[in-house]
């Protein structure tokens, strides 16, 4: 059996790559995909090989993660239970898919991954493997096998694998878009986050004590320059991370609803994806008519949890994302941020599209409904609730 695993180099799938051999008969391949992670890809090919894989792959990523998965998502104002902006969400199906165009290049039988049964990402991996190659097998050590860290570090020691059996304080996982943080100390909801959690932001206490400034432009709902410097997606989201971490902005703690029916303590750093999303959606307040804007959450909201969910491929996600792409077609122009010490401030937005306009919304000037219109207004507005109002009190 020759097997393709999604490779991090972690201990799971480390361990992973020994159990594949050592109770499948498996040739393994491992792959490994860039997509933002700041992680050492030459050193994670060498533990690949020294664990026992017969060919590892690499593949930079980033782009298509963010031209295809982040660009949509900064679109329909992707927020998972209104505060997670869907980093680890949207890079799994991502990596899942190459995995498989991996297996189908080198002749395959199976996929492997190294997820557990307590989250979400089996259900991401599972179900895009499933919709990508129906035909392969789908290989889950760490699940099939119910391993806990404690087993793993021991096999991993009598196997002479190259694991680190140092104790992680946390469970990080890290792309272009967010960074998680998990287990440890957090595992108590009640505990403060300390800061050795954090690398992307600083403490809003010592970020620095004037604020920064900056204009975002969108173009079709896209991002398209910074401060009137065009960027492509991931050197826009690359720099909005520096800028938002140096002012303290961007955390999130959240008790997160897991699609496998738990509820889990989550902390995220997203500088650039906050910034981003609520840029887009303060433009899209002033381009869309009430009835767009309003329909236009509920959209945000079911497309948001169906990628949470690992349905990248439910046709109602692509069909949302159709409308939603309609939609943005006249989400362009200019919005100005402020970030002071972990706070974010839309201070400004221009766009030709706006349907704001001074000369009617100006109280000193411009056009005034009469007070007969004023008068018939409110009262046929408000008809049906005045009469279900007097009648129910007659009973």
């Amino acid at each position: 059996m020759k097997v393709v695993l999604a490779y991090s180099g972690g201990l799971d799938t480390t361990v992973s790559i020994a159990l594949l051999k050592e109770k499948f008969n498996a040739e393994v391949i491992t792959f490994t995909a860039d997509v933002g992670q700041k992680d050492d890809f030459v050193e994670i090919e060498n533990k690949a090989y020294k664990a026992g894989a017969t060919k590892h792959v690499f593949m930079d990523l980033k782009q298509e993660f963010a031209d295809n998965y982040i660009k949509p998502c900064i679109k329909m104002n992707c927020l998972y239970e209104d505060k997670y902006p869907l980093g680890t969400a949207l890079a799994r199906p991502l990596i899942a898919k190459y995995a498989v165009l991996v297996a189908k290049k080198e002749g395959a039988d199976a996929i492997a991954h190294g997820s557990t049964s307590k989250g979400n990402d089996q259900v991401r991996f599972d179900l895009t493997i499933m919709a990508e190659a129906p035909d392969k097998e789908i290989l889950t050590p760490v699940r099939k096998f119910k391993l806990t860290r404690e087993w793993e570090i021991k096999y991993a020691l009598e196997k002479g694998l190259p694991v680190s059996i140092e104790h992680k304080k946390y469970s990080i996982d890290d792309n272009l878009w967010s960074r998680s943080i998990e287990g440890g100390p957090l595992d108590d909801e009640s505990n403060f986050p300390e800061e050795d959690a954090f690398e992307w932001t600083v403490s809003p206490e010592k970020a620095p004590d004037s604020p920064e400034i900056h204009k975002i432009s969108f173009k079709n709902g896209e991002p398209v320059a910074l401060d009137d410097e065009k960027m492509n997606l991931v050197d826009l989201v690359k720099m909005l991370n520096v800028i938002g971490g140096r002012n303290g902005f961007g955390r999130i703690d959240m008790i997160e609803s897991r699609v496998v029916g738990i509820k889990s303590r989550e902390v995220y750093e997203a500088p650039a994806a906050l910034i981003l999303i609520e840029s887009h959606k303060d433009l899209e307040r002033m381009v869309l008519t009430p009835k767009e804007y309003r329909f236009k959450r509920l959209m945000d909201n079911e497309w948001s949890d169906l990628v949470y969910s690992g349905l990248w491929y439910e046709p109602l996600r692509s069909e949302l994302q159709a409308l939603g792409e309609e939609l943005n077609k006249y989400v362009e122009g200019d919005v100005w941020v402020k970030l002071y010490k972990g706070s974010l401030m839309i201070i400004g937005r221009k766009s030709r599209y706006s349907l704001y306009r001074k000369d009617i919304a100006d109280y000193n000037k411009g056009w005034y409904p009469t007070e007969d219109e004023a008068r018939g207004f409110i009262k046929l507005w408000g008809n049906h609730s005045i009469n279900a109002k007097l009648i129910r009190e007659k009973f």
